[in-house]
């Protein structure tokens, strides 16, 4: 086995508004929106739409072409 894989995404610092919203949320919602936010981070060309489904699949997160990098908009699916 080699050495552990290192994501290059880990090294991006996260916007203020993408530290804001994860900063206001139970660990729920941080473990199922973090990733979308490190890719945005990592990508740094688009921002993140959260929605929140009733139902088994709750918060969901993908990165959006329409946001600009940096902010997040939250919808009700």
């Amino acid at each position: 086995m080699g050495a552990p894989e290192v994501y290059p995404f880990a090294m991006h610092q996260l916007p203020a508004a993408y530290q804001n919203y994860l900063a206001s949320q139970d660990q729920h919602v941080i473990d199922a929106v973090r990733p979308v936010l490190l890719q945005s981070a990592a990508d740094q060309r688009h921002g993140v739409r959260i929605t929140f489904n009733r139902g088994p699949t709750g918060h969901q997160a993908h990165v959006d072409e329409s946001i600009p990098f940096g902010e997040i908009i939250e919808d009700i699916d």
